[in-house]
């Protein structure tokens, strides 16, 4: 028996829950915990319509349960208001298109969790999921490495996790594939074995992001103009927090060929709209930028990056600005580059770094 500390981040799913179940083989002390990240009355959805719900919470400590270790829930929903939701709320207000499940890594689940973890005496903190942690020998830095399943990778979300919060961070699912994990789940009896994955934003679950912001501001958005690229009026749009860039149903609008959002302009409150053909874009500027693989980014460097989850690597050049920020050059061009959004760096499997798009 291990006499390391494992607190495990449990989310009363199939991942997590599984995640426990191989520590636990592996001789660890364990500890699960839940994370109260909202109140889902507060946010006027049913709890049973989202994660973090108290039945996810109950699943959690069943599954604690049936192993045989400690369970406990640790309430963050102050934190999380301070950090994700403002930050959701203000980046759509700037005309930016944030990335949630990115800053909730760092602000709660690496970040105040992984302290809470730490003052506790934990040795490290576990997660569910699909990424690897390695260390290298010659420079002696933690890397952080995508999953074995490539369809469930999930380094894209972990991009900015430091070397101390590698260090103490295990990820057990890392090598594995979803339908092995499933097997396990139903092998030890495990009451979330057959649960669906969450896909939505845990706090917008039916993806209605501008009525959550309307709600919780109590301010109604503001209609105002759509431009074409020449600055013509074409009609108006409901407010700028219902449209991201590279939207096209939803416009309202006949025209003679179809029109994409291109901009938007919180200070005029103006929508700019385009062909398709003006959406592709061979460069874009990143800040907020946190490195893994190296300690800061020196000279240029060939990377394949990934501007959105769902999307496949593209080869591109990084190179460093001043400020900290980094300029990527594409090979080939990329659509509907987002500000708002994280632009994540790898050199293979590995993750180099990333940090959050602010230009194109």
């Amino acid at each position: 028996m291990s006499s390391e500390h494992v607190f495990v981040a449990m989310s009363g799913g199939v991942d997590s829950s599984v995640a426990a179940v191989l520590l636990q083989q592996a001789g660890y002390q364990l500890s699960g915990v839940n994370l109260r990240m909202f109140h889902n009355e507060d946010l006027g959805e049913s709890p049973s319509r989202t994660c973090c719900s108290l039945t996810d919470a109950e699943d959690a400590a069943l599954v604690a349960r049936r192993l045989g270790f400690p369970f406990y829930v640790f309430d963050f929903a102050q934190t999380f208001r301070d950090t994700v939701i403002r930050n959701f709320i203000e980046e759509y207000q700037r005309g930016r298109t944030p990335n949630p499940c990115a800053e909730c890594n760092r602000s709660v689940k690496f970040g105040a969790l992984l302290q809470r973890v730490r003052t506790l005496g934990g040795d490290y903190m576990a997660t569910g999921h699909y990424a690897r942690v390695e260390r290298e020998e010659t420079s002696g830095r933690y890397l952080l490495k995508r999953g074995r399943d490539h369809s469930k990778d999930q380094s894209y979300f972990l991009y900015m996790l430091t070397q101390e919060e590698l260090a103490h961070t295990l990820f057990p699912l890392g090598a594995m594939e979803k339908s092995e994990v499933r097997r396990i789940a139903e092998a030890h009896g495990l009451v979330n074995a057959k649960k669906r994955d969450s896909q939505d934003i845990c706090f917008v679950p039916d993806g209605k992001y501008a009525d959550f912001i309307e709600r919780t501001t109590g301010q109604p958005s503001k209609p105002g103009p759509f431009l074409d690229q020449e600055g013509r009026v074409l009609g108006l749009h409901k407010g700028i927090i219902r449209y991201t860039k590279g939207q096209h149903k939803g416009l309202g609008l006949s025209t003679e060929q179809p029109l994409y959002v291109l901009e938007k302009d919180a200070v005029s409150n103006a929508i700019r709209l385009c062909p398709d053909s003006a959406l592709w874009s061979h460069t874009l500027t990143a800040e907020r930028m946190n490195w893994i693989s190296l300690p800061e980014l020196t000279e240029p460097m060939a990377v394949t990056v990934k501007t959105r989850y769902t999307q496949r690597e593209a080869a591109a050049v990084a190179e460093p600005l001043a400020g900290g920020r980094v300029r990527v050059t594409f090979e080939e061009p990329q659509r509907a580059i987002t500000a708002g959004q994280a632009v994540v760096l790898y050199d293979g499997d590995t993750v180099v770094g990333g940090g959050t798009i602010c230009g194109t």
